[in-house]
């Protein structure tokens, strides 16, 4: 379904919510990201804040990869709400970052 963990949606999560201190962190994050893992990031924030329904993945995930002309980072970092809409795309593929997130926040 993602070619993304959820673990590394949880790392954006956490960095977006501290966008002001984190930007450059963020970016570096998303541009290490492979070009699939990317577009599957950008789906699941689509389908948070409503762009796409669950069961439209794969073509949330082909759109991205085909309409992408701006770079990834650029993109999700100008996305007002960005850690809410992962999170709710997460929550409606059924999926949690929160484990995640707290092992984050922890230092794990």
């Amino acid at each position: 379904m993602l070619d993304i963990t959820v673990h590394k949606i949880a790392h954006v999560v956490l960095m977006a919510r501290e966008l002001d201190r984190a930007e450059g962190e963020l970016r570096a994050f998303i541009d290490r990201l492979t070009e699939e893992e990317q577009a599957s990031l950008v789906a699941v924030m689509w389908i948070g804040r409503g762009s796409f329904e669950p069961e439209e993945i794969e073509e949330a995930k082909r759109t991205a990869y085909e309409e992408a002309t701006t770079p990834c980072a650029d993109y999700l970092i100008g996305t007002p709400h960005l850690s809410d809409h992962l999170e709710n795309g997460l929550d409606a593929l059924g999926l949690s970052a929160q484990d995640d997130e707290d092992e984050l926040i922890r230092g794990g």
